[in-house]
């Protein structure tokens, strides 16, 4: 029997008839595990489905049911198939290369963010570039124009202050090139992760009020980021609630570095009143914070409480332990990752997630003296 007009047009765009696939076993052409490399031929036969939804599998692309996917997938686990990058590249247009752009002084927060976008590609078979910049050299369009183009990467991921260059952002968005950001300012806010800083700033000056503290400090972070817009709108939020004035001397310049952390503190405890308690815009100033209290023969919280913000590695290993907010700074980069693969897949379609943070109370804050 010849076939209908509609499954020859399946065919010639290579799309699978999944739902028969789904609800009947695969075709037995079963092979013994290939010695040296698997090949996606090995990986299709083993499904007993074609080379082309294997593909589609592997880029998580539509037109494959779920069952064909789970049953691609557990052969490519038991196979332990890896795609060649070259030959994907062979394949489409595609590099399956994304680079992550970064200029921040935090080693611990770029460590975190690194880690979760190295876990959406590795996911999605990509390939990750790390790519350091001068976030106010004057050629940095250039740059970034020079290494998209040499590397034929197929997007972007940009961390805070890279995030919010509006010359280039328009240049990416001529390009073609996608991007994904990690706590944008609003106006540059469209694929990407943010958390709700200002709130949870506001929420952290409560818990230090809630212990009897009325001279509350805060040590900003680089004017350059919008995370240090957002955690002094948070503090100054969080005093009013709380009843408190503003001081404007307790308010110092910081650059979310530890060594800035530590001077600031200094400069802090130096006042004709010094605080009792001080917020720290990320976890790194907090323990020059803590490190500038101890040198003077004081301790954290006894004299002073100590608190930060980012919840990295350093807030768990520094002697007290750090209360600080918590954002998922690795769940963040692998879902800005996530949304960058997607938005390179199809494009529009990536999104903009909002993650919740959580206080992590521990030692480094107590009563008031």
């Amino acid at each position: 029997m010849a076939p209908q007009p509609d499954e020859v047009g399946k065919r010639a765009a290579g799309v699978e008839d999944d739902a028969a696939l789904a609800e009947s076993p695969p075709v037995k052409r079963r092979i013994d595990r290939p010695v040296g490399r698997v090949r996606i031929e090995d990986v299709a036969a083993e499904a007993g489905v074609s080379m082309k939804t294997v593909s589609r599998v592997l880029n998580d692309e539509p037109n494959v049911s779920e069952a064909t996917r789970e049953r691609v997938r557990a052969v490519v686990e038991r196979l332990q198939y890896r795609p060649h990058p070259s030959a994907r590249v062979l394949a489409g247009r595609r590099s399956y290369l994304v680079a992550m752009l970064y200029d921040n002084p935090s080693s611990n927060y770029l460590m975190e963010v690194e880690l979760g976008v190295l876990d959406a590609c590795q996911a999605q078979h990509y390939n990750l570039m790390l790519a350091p910049l001068e976030y106010d050299a004057k050629d940095i369009v250039a740059k970034v124009e020079a290494l998209v183009l040499q590397s034929r990467l197929d997007g972007v991921v940009l961390t805070p202050p890279i995030t919010d260059d509006a010359a280039l952002l328009a240049r990416l968005d001529e390009l073609g090139i996608p991007w994904s950001s990690i706590s944008a300012r609003e106006p540059n806010r469209r694929v990407g992760v943010v958390v709700d800083e200002r709130s949870a700033v506001a929420e952290m000056i409560a818990h230090l009020a809630g212990l009897g503290h009325r001279r509350i400090a805060h040590i900003k972070g680089h004017p350059a980021h919008g995370a240090s817009e957002w955690r002094l709108a948070g503090y100054l939020d969080g005093l009013e609630r709380a009843g408190i004035g503003l001081d404007p001397a307790l308010v110092v310049e910081g650059g979310f570095s530890y060594e800035s952390g530590f001077d600031a503190t200094n400069r802090l405890l130096d006042l004709p009143e010094p605080p009792t308690a001080i917020f720290a815009a990320n976890d790194d100033m907090a323990a020059g914070a803590i490190g500038a209290i101890c040198e003077r023969g004081m301790s954290v919280p006894k004299h002073v409480s100590v608190c930060g913000f980012d919840d990295t590695p350093i807030a768990r290993h520094i002697y007290p332990a750090l209360t600080t907010v918590r954002q998922p700074t690795r769940d963040m980069g692998r879902l800005a990752g996530l949304e960058l693969l997607r938005e390179i897949r199809e494009r529009g379609q990536g999104s903009l997630v909002t993650v919740p943070y959580t206080l992590q109370l521990r030692r480094s804050t107590g009563p008031k003296p």
